[in-house]
């Protein structure tokens, strides 16, 4: 099973193919779910598709807004940009969209995202006869349901996510945004006002041929909360399920997440594959890690028959230093992500789940003066002879 992780920027496009990503997904500036993420350039995309296929990974391409009849000129525009790319698919959730990707790019891969809200055997046939190789199923789907179109298409490519952010809507098809603050998810620029704190004053419904019986009632328990909020997907458990029934590629959501956030759960589902095909995979290992990421409960979402949340606390991720460039002799220039005391012990984030701890370390200025405190958009030299400091290694207190 191919594991496809996100990518929001250059950087976290070598994040993700550090840890293990077999592909990753990213966008434009423009004409993607995700414009927050700020989406690659030409140039980036080029340089980011090299080394991709340097580290024997693929990259698609996501161009799946609903689209409107203004944005026509400027997707032509970006296929015809596309054609002297050596990305390895498209991504795309209009039909129209693909007729043109089709047209203008027959030697391309078309796979078919989540937005189309793929839920059953015909319409996974529909996108095959109409040319594409690969659907994403809608996030709404039970065990039982993908089971079904598995065995009613065997030859179509099947993508599933299976972990990170759930919507409120049916696959991510919400007007919410669009009309609190006239700014589109189908189009990219969700404000994500179902993640907004709320207060409840007083509301309870009764349907009309149910007298006595509270259909919805909410109490007034806390000064605001997040009731329109949904939990946060996690199938770790499922990954042997996925195996048996022929998933093609696991996909992980989270494109305008953290570099920590996005190389901790990569490094989660790529160690759990190794540990699947070894033999040796045992869910459990995995929790201490899935609570350092999750900034909302972990749910089995639809795919369970009975929703159930793993009981994990929340242990913020807190990632404190990333490694630029090796100086030599011992010195590092390192990015501060967080407030940092010197004394503070470390744990370095390495792949296959290896956290080696660091207590000996000097954090100092370019010309040698010692700092006892470092702060975050900073840049600080760090000193230290560990063996597995390199330039991208994350560092987190311990």
């Amino acid at each position: 099973m191919e594991l496809l992780a996100p990518a929001g920027t250059p950087a976290k496009a070598a994040m993700a193919l550090h840890f293990g990503a077999q592909a990753i997904y990213l966008g434009g500036p423009d004409l993607s779910l995700r414009q927050a993420a700020g989406g690659f350039s030409l140039e980036e995309l080029h340089a980011t598709t090299a080394l991709a296929h340097a580290h024997g990974a693929r990259v698609y391409y996501a161009l799946n807004i609903l689209a409107h009849h203004r944005h026509l000129d400027a997707i032509a525009r970006r296929l015809d940009e596309l054609a002297s790319c050596a990305i390895d698919a498209l991504i795309v959730a209009d039909p129209g969209i693909l007729a043109e990707a089709k047209r203008r790019l027959p030697h391309l891969p078309m796979h078919i995202s989540t937005q189309a809200n793929t839920s059953n055997a015909w319409a996974v046939r529909f996108w095959q006869e109409h040319g594409a190789r690969r659907v994403n199923l809608a996030r709404e789907l039970s065990a039982g349901a993908i089971r079904a179109i598995r065995r009613a298409c065997p030859e179509m490519e099947l993508e599933i996510f299976v972990h990170g952010a759930q919507c409120m809507a049916i696959s991510g098809q919400c007007l919410l945004s669009a009309y609190l603050l006239g700014r589109s998810g189908n189009h990219g620029e969700c404000a994500h006002p179902c993640r907004y704190d709320y207060t409840v004053r007083a509301l309870a419904l009764e349907e009309r041929y149910r007298p006595g019986d509270m259909l919805w009632e909410l109490v007034e328990e806390e000064e605001f909360s997040q009731i329109l909020a949904s939990d946060d997907l996690c199938l770790l458990h499922a990954l042997p399920w996925c195996a048996r029934h022929g998933i093609t590629a696991l996909k992980i959501e989270g494109r305008t997440k953290s570099l920590a956030y996005l190389a901790t759960v990569t490094d989660i589902y790529a160690t759990a594959l190794q540990d699947l095909a070894a033999g040796t995979f045992h869910p459990r290992r995995f929790w201490p890690e899935l609570a350092r990421i999750a900034s909302r409960p972990l749910s089995t979402g639809f795919f369970a028959p009975q929703r159930r949340r793993l009981p994990l606390p929340f242990l913020p991720l807190a990632a404190a230093l990333r490694v630029q460039e090796a100086l030599g002799h011992g010195r590092f220039r390192a990015a501060v992500l967080l407030r940092l005391e010197a004394k503070t012990p470390l744990e370095l984030v390495l792949p296959g789940l290896r956290r080696p701890r660091l207590d000996d370390y000097g954090l100092e200025t370019e010309t040698g003066e010692a700092r006892t405190t470092v702060h975050s958009g900073t840049t600080i030299i760090l000193r230290s002879h560990h063996p597995d400091l390199a330039p991208g290694v994350l560092l987190r207190p311990a």
